[in-house]
């Protein structure tokens, strides 16, 4: 579990924190119990997972574009 840091406590010790922060630590500051800013060691790898394209190929078929040719050729090459 992540440790939580209240905001006036994280000023009085930011030197401190940053530290252990180097060391691999990670924790929250908080302002009267709500969460305000996670801090994470910079090579620490982003636990959000990028959103764009995330259902590629899922929704829309990769034929697309050439579904119901056929009958679409079909129908404007039939006599009128």
């Amino acid at each position: 579990m992540t440790r939580t840091v209240n905001i006036r406590d994280a000023k009085a010790h930011l030197s401190r924190l940053v530290r252990q922060v180097a060391k691999g630590e990670s924790f929250i500051i908080t302002n009267a119990g709500k969460p305000l800013a996670r801090i994470v060691p910079i090579d620490q790898p982003e636990t959000q997972t990028r959103r764009v394209g995330f259902m590629t190929g899922l929704l829309i078929p990769e034929d697309f574009d050439r579904m119901g040719s056929h009958e679409i050729e079909q129908r404007f090459d039939a006599d009128i």
